[in-house]
């Protein structure tokens, strides 16, 4: 199985940025993924306690689908924010104005959605991730044809918004890595946990609009609500496009 697209989510529920090669460090995510999110008026997050919340305290594409037609960049503290045919907006994160401005421009975005005036949100060292482990998330691609067959319908894996894209190998073989070690280019790390899906998957990430039922035509058709892989990375290291997965042999690890 080779590595064929590197993803991470600086904003949470805000579109992906494609990376060429990076480097995993023991115990963390990709870097900078999830880094930010939009935290709801009502929302308890607090950036001086920060603890893990569930996905629905922040704007997020479960409950928000139109956030998918957001075209986001970030680069050097700069957060580009892109909702076609409006024009692009740009906010410096290094600033509390430049936050300040952010918040009011995803409130505003969303309308009617917003409980009440969202909050940037960022905490030293915390990750708006879907578990509260600090993971790396692996999608097979061969997994996503076997749903597309099923359902005749293409399916762009970007809906599934996995760190790690591997083609090769046989559908829903990265179950089986459940418990066990796996290398990763120049890292290695250990399988944890199916990603089981949420309604999230419903929208296309090109069209913002709710046009598929992975969640329910998985358990239809599997027999599981599951797509994918959680990681834990154990030993660091570089990880670029075409670069190997491989599971680790049992007697190597006798």
């Amino acid at each position: 199985m080779r590595v064929e697209r590197i993803s991470r989510y600086p904003v949470k529920g805000l579109s992906p940025e494609a990376m060429e090669a990076v480097e995993l460090r023991p115990g963390e995510g990709l870097p900078d993924d999830r880094r930010f999110a939009f935290a709801q008026g009502d929302s308890p997050f607090d950036p001086a306690a920060p603890v893990w919340l569930q996905k629905r305290h922040f704007a997020c594409l479960m409950a928000n689908a139109r956030i998918a037609a957001i075209r986001a960049g970030y680069d050097a503290g700069l957060l580009r924010l892109h909702a076609p045919p409006a024009p692009a907006f740009e906010a410096d994160l290094r600033t509390q104005a430049g936050r300040s401005a952010a918040a009011a421009w995803m409130t505003g975005y969303l309308g009617e959605e917003a409980r009440g005036a969202l909050r940037f949100a960022e905490a030293p060292g915390h990750a708006f991730t879907d578990i509260a482990a600090k993971a790396v998330s692996i999608l097979g691609l061969n997994s996503v044809r076997a749903l597309e067959e099923k359902v005749g319908m293409t399916l762009d894996p970007i809906r599934f918004r996995a760190n790690i894209h591997v083609a090769g190998g046989r559908p829903f073989a990265e179950f089986d890595w459940i418990g066990r070690e796996i290398l990763l280019g120049g890292a290695r790390l250990r399988v944890f946990k199916r990603t089981q899906r949420c309604p999230a998957t419903e929208v296309n990430p090109e069209t913002a609009e709710r046009d598929a039922k992975p969640q329910k035509w998985l358990r239809e058709h599997f027999g599981h609500a599951d797509m994918g892989v959680y990681a834990e990375v154990l030993e660091g290291g570089r990880v670029a496009l075409g670069d190997a997965l491989e599971p680790v042999q049992a007697e190597l690890l006798a």
